[in-house]
Parts: C-alpha cells; structure tokens; sequence
C-alpha cells in the first residue's frame, strides 16, 4: 500500500523553512512507518505538489499540511481532486471542511456537547473585547481567528491591560472567557482512531504562558483518564456530524469551575496526536488506514 503523509514546506525534512516543532512531524510519521511495517510505504510530500505525484497512492494522510489555514480554499478544492481521482483521503474533505471553520463549535454547543461560552463577532476589536468581559462577566478573555491552528493570531486580554484603541483581528473571529483550569491543571487530549480510543495526554504551558503547544514551551505528560473524563471526550465523538468515525480524532477539553470537561477543539484535519504518548498508537492508525484501502478497493 503506498500512503501519502501530506506535509508542507515548514515541516518536510530538510526544507530551509522548517519550523522549530516539526519534530513533531518526524515522530509522527516514524509512529506510522513502524505500525505499518513491510505491509506499506509512506512517502512525506509537499500538499502543494503537482497533482500527478499525488495521484499515484491509494491513501493520503493530513500529516503535517500546517500552512493550509492560509489557503483554505486551495487546501479544500485539492482533496476533493484527490479523492475524485480515486484516493482515499484521511479524513475525508468533508469532515475537513466541516471542521475547518471553528463555528462547528457552536454545532456541538447545540448538541449538548459541555462548551465554553462564545462570542462569534465578524471580525474583532476593542469594543468586541470590552462587551465581552462584561457578557461573561470575567476580567480577562481570549480570542482567536474562526479559521486557524496552531494558537497562531491568537490574544488574551484582561480589563486592566485591553487591546489598544488601534488592535483589530479583521476576520471572523470567537472570543471565550479564560479559564484558569488551562494553567492550572492543563488541556486534557483524547487520541482516537477509528472511533477506539488510543490515549490521552495531559498539556501543560510554560511558566507564565497559556499557550500549550510545543512552539511556545508547552509539555506533555501521559493520562490515564478518569471514566468519566473519558467519557466525556467519547461523547463528543458521538456527536460528530459523520456516519462514520474520522479515521483520526484528538478531542482537546478544559475543566470547567463545575469540574466538568468542556471541549475547546475537536481536531480532525491535522492535529499532532503524540504518538510518544500512546505505545499502541502507530498499530493502530496503520491497521485503520489499511482498513480504509480495503474498503475503497471493494
């Protein structure tokens, strides 16, 4: 079987470009490599290549394709070539496109998904930021692009220290209130394959950020979940909009005061889903995407 870990030019080995978390790219698709063993191949290329070297696999994962917020649009239109030229996409262009745009959010809020409290303005600025603090009755929020990864535009402000009169994030934008628990005890993640759960980790951010991620000092530590917390990461599972599981899930929730988990973000297009923390995680994602193949070719 021959798979396509589809990259971009700030993760592919090599590139000048590289970011300084693209290690994560490298751990990752050694994960699947080992999983997969003799039984295929995994070639690391460039989403943006032309069509003709891509066409020719039978699988294309979203591996590390984490310029595509940049080109949404571009990004969309060349999975549904992908998969209208016959190879199987993971996950699928629907889901990418569903998940794309950060208002499936308010989908899930609808739901009864446990979420946290949201404000969607068109675009944001200080009287955005100053209603609310009063909405959500707190002293400091966070805002973020509807269409991003990565915390990349992302802001927190509180009322002592508000955006100056000039700041303006001119897109659709969320802004939540902030909760303490990501400081505190960390974002929780729970790692799905083909709707089984592999793992769950624990992030936690460097010392006087928010921020979790890897880029900005953040670390992780594995979990052995409470039922109960797991169960409340497989129920946002259960409320995907999709007859069928994503071949890939990593469900990212934050306690509430109530000791409730809420979800912050399903990610089903190109999360890193650590597979350091989750010894059987490469099987499992080969035996998946196999699976997948097999299931195409009958």
């Amino acid at each position: 079987m021959k798979i396509a870990f589809l990259a971009c030019p700030t993760t592919l080995p090599g590139s000048p470009l590289r970011r300084p978390d693209a290690f994560e790219h490298d751990l990752l698709i050694g994960a699947l490599r080992e999983g997969l063993g003799a039984r295929g191949e995994v070639t690391a290329i460039d989403w943006h290549a032309p069509l003709d070297q891509l066409t020719g696999f039978d699988l294309a994962y979203l591996g590390t394709p984490w310029d595509y917020t940049e080109a949404k649009d571009e990004f969309l239109t060349r999975l549904d070539t992908l998969e209208a030229a016959g190879v199987v996409v993971a996950n699928p262009a629907k889901v990418v496109r569903w998940n794309a745009d950060k208002l499936y959010l308010r989908e899930l809020a609808e739901a009864g998904v446990p979420s946290i409290p949201t404000l969607w303005p068109g675009s944001a600025g200080p009287t955005e930021i100053a209603q609310a603090f009063d909405q959500f009755a707190t002293d400091r929020v966070v805002v973020k692009r509807r269409v991003g990864a990565g915390a990349i535009g992302q802001d927190s402000f509180t009322r002592a220290n508000p955006p100056a009169a000039e700041w303006r994030l001119d897109q659709p934008a969320m802004i939540q209130p902030f909760l303490p628990a990501i400081q505190h005890e960390g974002e929780l993640s729970f790692i799905f394959i083909d709707g089984q759960f592999s793992h769950a980790l624990i992030k936690r951010a460097a010392e006087g950020d928010y921020r979790i991620q890897s880029l900005y000092g953040g670390s992780e530590v594995p979990l052995d979940p409470a039922p109960a917390d797991r169960a409340a990461a497989q129920a946002v599972m259960a409320a995907l909009p999709f007859a069928q599981p994503p071949l890939y899930a990593r469900i990212d929730m934050v306690r509430l005061d109530s000791g409730e988990l809420a979800v912050i973000e399903a990610e089903l297009i190109e999360p890193y889903l650590y597979p350091e923390q989750g010894p059987r995680f490469g099987a499992m994602l080969a035996e998946a995407m196999l699976g997948r193949i097999q299931a195409a070719a009958t």
